[in-house]
């Protein structure tokens, strides 16, 4: 059975998506009037996102599950591949994949990424080095890329 735990967080609330011990979705929300039903697990995924957001954390450790279209998740594990405090265009996503021509449906895949700052989509810039498009809002995007080129360097635990 599917539920849900939404947290205060720096960018409004988080709404963590999950099923037993594995997170289905991470969104962040503007308003929440519901709490939700908070477990150990839900305690730790958000725990292992603070400390990512204050810089103390590079990696997670809990479960997640990828659900997309099968070219979505080629985007998607390509996004996990790029550093802790690094960037890649749409294009060398799309490279990545081994599809050169595919930077549109990279940045729409973006779009669609279900568990985002875990799958960092916030790592994928436009060509020109500009932000453009995300999810949670270019504020979001660029405080996260912030933090990460500020850690980045400093030896923090995974």
């Amino acid at each position: 059975m599917e539920s849900f735990a939404v947290y205060a967080f720096p960018f409004g609330f988080l709404k963590i998506g999950y099923r037993e011990e594995v997170v289905l979705f991470l969104e962040t929300l503007e308003h929440s009037d519901h709490p939700g039903q908070k477990t150990a697990f839900t305690e730790k995924v958000f725990r292992e996102i603070t400390e990512y957001l204050e810089g103390k954390r590079k990696s997670f450790t809990f479960a997640y599950e990828l659900r997309g279209t099968e070219f979505q998740k080629r985007v998607w594990r390509a996004l996990t591949e790029i550093p802790y405090g690094e960037t890649r265009s749409y294009k060398e996503i799309a490279i990545a994949i081994g599809n050169e021509k595919a930077s549109r449906a990279v940045g729409l895949a973006n779009n669609k990424n279900p568990v985002a700052i875990v799958v960092p989509c916030h790592r994928v810039i436009g060509s020109n080095g500009k932000l453009v498009g995300y999810a949670g809002g270019l504020p979001m995007k660029q405080a996260l890329l912030q933090l990460e080129q500020a850690h980045s360097r400093k030896n923090t635990p995974s």
